[in-house]
């Protein structure tokens, strides 16, 4: 049985909260990497992501390859662009998407083998 009596913290363990602590993130760090995240709880928008990873396209390719409608791609696409996560080129009247930069192509990798490493 073990001892469930709380241990008397001692000098060592105050010296490594206040170091933890003193690395922490800051309040505007935590809510913009919280709202980052928050990005990637939608399925539509990881759809649009994954699709921006194999090529830059225009809404209507985007809406064809995900089967859901322009509209539902623009204001998905508005949303991944003020995170900074996709941008938008001029070509006549259509605006061409692309991933922002690697870092994006590298998030959604890293969390793609984190999953299937897990479900091994």
């Amino acid at each position: 049985m073990t001892d469930k009596t709380p241990s008397v913290p001692t000098t060592e363990d105050a010296e490594f909260i206040a170091r933890i602590r003193a690395g922490m993130l800051n309040d505007d760090s935590v809510m913009a990497l919280a709202d980052l995240f928050r990005l990637f709880g939608d399925s539509t928008r990881v759809r649009l992501l994954w699709a921006l990873n194999e090529g830059d396209m225009c809404v209507q390719s985007l809406s064809d390859i995900l089967g859901v409608s322009v509209s539902a791609v623009s204001h998905q696409l508005k949303l991944l662009k003020d995170a900074n996560l996709v941008r938008g080129r001029r070509d006549g009247k259509n605006v061409i998407y692309s991933l922002c930069d690697e870092h994006v192509r590298y998030l959604m990798s890293t969390a793609l083998i984190h999953l299937r490493e897990r479900q091994q």
